[in-house]
């Protein structure tokens, strides 16, 4: 794989913070966001505003919520945390049209943009799945 090739693919498989914010003023219905972490609920407490909680480990049986007309962001944790990868490359197999959230809700965080608290997922598993 040429450099080219790779960071053509490399965009258009991901949206960096700034330009979903950017995007998604642009054109509100367009996008589903999904918070797809898994790991202790203490730890997941905050989340990206407006973020659907849907973690990896529930997928499979929450598919159903997920829409096929709109396009799909999933973010994990951070650069670090392979869930989001593994995630959208199950959706994409499913038909749905995925982009990673690049640096996770840690990049968004660091960037000050809007977060709340969420008790949602309570009963998940605190097995993380990186």
């Amino acid at each position: 794989m040429h450099a080219l090739d790779y960071f053509n693919a490399r965009l258009e498989a991901t949206i960096s913070p700034m330009d979903y914010v950017k995007a998604k003023q642009m054109s509100p219905e367009k996008y589903f966001l999904i918070d797809v972490r898994n790991g202790p609920t203490h730890v997941r407490s905050v989340t990206i505003k407006d973020a659907n909680v849907i973690p990896e480990q529930e997928l499979q049986s929450r598919l159903n919520e997920i829409p096929q007309d709109k396009e799909i962001i999933v973010y994990c944790w951070d650069v670090w945390c392979n869930t989001a990868a593994k995630v959208a490359k199950f959706l994409l197999e499913h038909g749905y049209k995925v982009k990673e959230l690049t640096g996770g809700i840690a990049a968004w965080k660091e960037m000050n943009f809007p977060v709340t608290n969420s008790d949602q997922g309570n009963n998940i598993p605190d097995n993380c799945g990186c």
